[in-house]
């Protein structure tokens, strides 16, 4: 079982029971899943960027992607509908625990002149959501092998009902906000 996950039940739950009051383990609020998505705007002139980012994404979350398509035809964007415009993994559990440890205490620090993560991502219902810049931040994406410096959006799902409570499980968990 992850550290992080350990970490949860021994230190979070309690906390969390005791700040906000809740009577049964079960009203806790607690992390359901993590969507790591990668939009790619230029698969028809570069089809090979698609496969590399698959690998990249691949790679960085420990599971195979799914390839994700344009939902309508926007002419400006020269879009077709049925086209795959990126990528994403969704992940649960373990997977979802290890990779946000590895998010928090080696990815985030890595990144230049960090001071932390904006406090104003929620969106109301208590998940939170983030933007990378690059995939470099990343300790098992080789510089080298590295064709274009792709952003990525990471979405925190949560079963918590406010932002409030949403912001406290994630700072239990270690997520850096700006203070």
């Amino acid at each position: 079982m992850s550290e992080l996950k350990e970490q949860y039940k021994k230190e979070v739950v309690q906390a969390l029971k005791k700040k906000f009051g809740y009577k049964s383990v079960m009203q806790v609020p607690k992390l359901s899943k993590i969507v790591i998505n990668i939009g790619l705007g230029d698969t028809r002139e570069n089809p090979k960027a698609l496969e590399n980012a698959m690998k990249e994404l691949a790679q960085i979350t420990g599971q195979k992607p799914v390839i994700t398509k344009a939902k309508k035809s926007i002419a400006a964007f020269k879009i077709r509908e049925g086209v795959d415009i990126g990528c994403k993994v969704t992940l649960r559990s373990d997977k979802m625990y290890d990779f946000a440890y590895k998010l928090f205490n080696v990815s985030l620090p890595r990144v230049r002149d960090f001071r932390g993560v904006s406090n104003d991502s929620f969106d109301g219902r208590g998940n939170y959501s983030m933007g990378l810049k690059e995939q470099l931040i990343f300790p098992e994406i080789e510089y080298d092998k590295v064709d274009k410096i792709r952003g990525m959006d990471i979405v925190f799902v949560t079963t918590a009902e406010t932002d409030e409570e949403a912001k406290e499980l994630l700072k239990l968990l270690g997520m850096p906000f700006k203070s």
